[in-house]
């Protein structure tokens, strides 16, 4: 599990510890795509309307996308 969350963090995918609300897992993939953390919410929550497996996955990169450390921050 180390392993995946070392990829992880290698491609930017790291729970923000600033903006986040739940686990940091919007705030990380904005982070990561310079987007707003308002816009991912909201194409998050959107999505959710949809069928699908949205809150497996939110959960899955929650586990999976390791935490900001200072080492990421910038």
């Amino acid at each position: 599990m180390n392993s995946v969350q070392a990829w992880f963090a290698q491609q930017g995918w790291v729970r923000a510890r600033r903006g986040r609300l739940i686990l940091g897992v919007c705030a990380g993939i904005a982070q990561r795509y310079a987007l707003p953390v308002w816009f991912v919410r909201v194409v998050f929550i959107a999505s959710c309307v949809l069928p699908g497996p949205q809150v497996l996955i939110y959960i899955a990169l929650a586990i999976l996308m390791p935490r900001e450390s200072d080492e990421f921050t910038s």
